[in-house]
């Protein structure tokens, strides 16, 4: 038995002005922008999302830009079988998520379970 729920979306920007970009997603979804620490600072900035409580990132990529959407789980690996078994397939392996691809076509990720109302809101699956 797992849980697991929609985190949020992820807004993959193939840029060199990561700030410009933040700036104009912050603007467009009226959300307040908030670095992260450390190294993560360099590839994310995080939107806050205070009408859905989503997990929203603005992220410096090298591939083509595009959107992807998070499933936050208590456990990835079950999650990702789950899923394989709806037809998605394993892309990439990044520390402790997966890089997923559904059936037609769109990327997406299996996160560790980070939100504070996961095990409120999560689906359980047996």
């Amino acid at each position: 038995m797992h849980k697991s729920k929609l985190a949020g979306f992820i807004i993959d920007c193939r840029t060199d002005d990561l700030h410009g970009a933040s700036a104009f997603w912050s603007g467009a979804l009226g959300m307040e922008r908030r670095g992260l620490d450390g190294s993560e600072g360099e590839n994310y900035v995080r939107l806050l999302d205070a009408q859905h409580g989503l997990h929203v990132e603005v992220q410096k990529v090298g591939h083509d830009s595009r959107l992807h959407l998070d499933i936050e789980t208590d456990d990835v690996e079950a999650e990702v079988r789950r899923l394989e078994g709806l037809g998605a397939r394993r892309v990439q392996q990044i520390r402790s998520w997966w890089v997923m691809e559904a059936p037609t076509g769109q990327r997406f990720c299996v996160v560790r379970a980070q939100s504070p109302d996961f095990e409120r809101l999560a689906t359980r699956w047996d």
